[in-house]
């Protein structure tokens, strides 16, 4: 029923796009609640296929300002060559992105060559096109700095708007990378100045929101510089170009916030985590997230970690992997403050210096410990069922010592109690979480590990029957069961649930010590582990 719901709304977002209205997500996700976490992450997957369809033609690269690359002459948005714009006179065409196309032209006034930017689409541009393009133009040449191309002019010639940049002799990083991976210290040395410029664009109120190799531009003398603010934000002003739902940028490179489109606050950590996906892939010779098709590669950013630098390329500084793993954290608290802190880090692995990546207080590490993973928004589609599952776990154990308080010694009703009771309880839960959409990664995940501990809790009644051993003897083994269990919860999801893990080991010793309450101190203990995560998410979905 759900997934039916799903489909159509999805329908009619796509039909109100097309008809050239601005559908809102939000709408929907108001009317459906508990629908809300999948139907934005859906529209936000539906949103970029949609983008990258249309350029998919210029892929991977983007807008090139650097001689060497020439456009393709099948390239289906290739437009006649004019001869001349304004002051400038046209020589040739040298790159060409989703939005626009660039040449190398020669400014006749004063006699310089320069690269001139105009509008993809021409004529056939909408309003948010041409609105964008001036953005990243105004953006662009509001930033004056030696690691940004810098812009020299900013016109418009028969109604199309254009800007011309400093023609950058050389290539850029994404063509120096189809030969392979880069020497470790090269790719410190690169990035570093790329992180200062990024960082003064910041401080001047500016985010790129669409770094990667492509838009870093190298010259003969091997000096980077940033270009294509195509995306660019002004972080004072009300991004009206953004849509709800919308994503914006390139899947390989995205931040988790910016992948789920507008359920994300999008900072300068995100340009961040961008740097440390460029690392990743200059150190490694490929992006840290990479599938057949852009919404898996979505899926993998907002689900899955990055394959460890050093399994791609062991001959890696585990100095440099920990620079890059920071950069990569989705938490947005646990990357680097700041472009500048990943440029000093870079700089002092260059000068064989302590990283700040390695240092931090107890009290640092300890709050991270207890911090939630970006997996710990899936709690809020299991929050009522723990709250149902803390009192069948409950009547459980209290059934189970009721039968050894009435002296039942044989094995069979104990297996069936717990076969047939929390087995058939599993199957209605997870139909009752498919019910509710789409199941997650993760969640599959956390399924297997709670699937694992059922077949261990029975598991404890066979093995006393091949020892020997009178019926419960081996109860107290449940604590350590259920305290494993939420100790991988607490590593896949929240930090928070260690002190579910420890308050279940501690069981171990008053089941051990008081043998004829056992199953009901487990009863009660694993009740309010379940209970009280379950009724926070509960809440915390319901305020959505």
């Amino acid at each position: 029923m759900s997934d039916r719901i799903l489909w159509q709304i999805l329908e009619e977002l796509s039909a109100g796009q097309e008809r050239g209205e601005r559908p809102d997500v939000e709408v929907y996700a108001e009317r459906h609640p508990e629908l809300a976490g999948e139907l934005r992450e859906l529209w936000a997957a539906a949103t970029l296929a949609r983008e990258v369809g249309r350029i998919a033609s210029d892929e991977p690269s983007s807008i090139t300002l650097a001689v060497g690359e020439p456009p393709r002459e099948s390239d289906p948005g290739a437009t006649s060559l004019p001869s001349r714009i304004g002051d400038y006179e046209i020589l040739e065409e040298i790159g060409r992105g989703g939005m626009g196309v660039v040449y190398r032209a020669r400014q006749s006034e004063l006699g310089r060559t320069v690269a001139l930017k105009v509008i993809r689409a021409g004529a056939m541009a909408s309003s948010a096109d041409v609105t964008r393009f001036r953005v990243e133009a105004q953006s662009v040449a509001s930033l004056e700095h030696p690691g940004i191309v810098p812009v020299h002019d900013v016109g418009e010639h028969d109604g199309h708007p254009y800007f011309t940049m400093q023609l950058i002799e050389g290539t850029t990083l994404s063509v120096r990378l189809a030969d392979g991976p880069m020497a470790a210290r090269d790719v410190a040395a690169l990035i570093a100045p790329v992180a200062r410029a990024i960082e003064f664009a910041h401080r001047s109120g500016v985010l790129h929101r669409d770094l990667k190799p492509a838009n870093i531009l190298i010259d003969e003398e091997g000096s980077p510089f940033v270009t294509d603010f195509g995306l660019a934000k002004r972080l004072e002003a009300d991004d009206s170009l953004t849509q709800s739902g919308v994503v914006l940028g390139t899947p390989s490179y995205m931040a988790p916030e910016q992948a789920v489109g507008s359920r994300g606050e999008v900072s300068a950590a995100t340009d961040v985590h961008a740097l440390g996906a460029v690392l990743y892939h200059a150190l490694t010779g490929r992006p840290p997230f990479q599938s057949s098709t852009p919404v898996e590669t979505i899926l993998q950013v907002l689900e899955q970690d990055p394959v460890s630098p050093r399994l791609l390329n062991p001959q890696l500084d585990r100095d440099l992997e920990m620079i890059v793993l920071r950069c990569l954290q989705k938490p947005v608290e646990l990357r680097y403050a700041s472009a500048g802190a990943l440029a000093d880090d870079l700089e002092a692995y260059l000068a064989d210096e302590p990283l700040s990546a390695r240092s931090g207080s107890i009290l640092d590490v300890v709050s991270r410990m207890f911090r939630e993973t970006h997996h710990a928004s899936i709690l809020e589609n299991w929050g009522l069922l723990w709250i149902w599952h803390s009192f069948v776990l409950l009547l459980l154990c209290l059934f189970t010592n009721w039968l050894q308080w009435e002296g039942v010694d044989r094995f069979g009703p104990y297996l069936a109690v717990w076969t047939v009771g929390l087995g058939t309880w599993a199957s209605i839960f997870w139909w009752l979480r498919r019910r509710a959409g789409p199941v997650t990664f993760v969640e599959r995940q956390i399924a297997h590990v709670w699937g694992a501990s059922i077949v261990g809790c029975v598991g404890l009644y066979l093995v006393e029957m091949l020892l020997g051993l009178d019926v419960l003897t081996l109860t107290p083994i449940l604590g350590l069961i259920g305290g494993t269990v939420f100790l991988t919860k607490a590593a896949i999801l929240t930090g928070r649930f260690y002190f579910q893990a420890a308050a279940l080991y501690l069981t171990v010793v008053p089941m051990a010590l008081f043998p004829q309450y056992g199953p009901t101190i487990f009863g009660l203990v694993s009740a309010l582990c379940f209970a009280v995560p379950g009724f926070r998410y509960w809440r915390q979905r319901g305020k959505r």
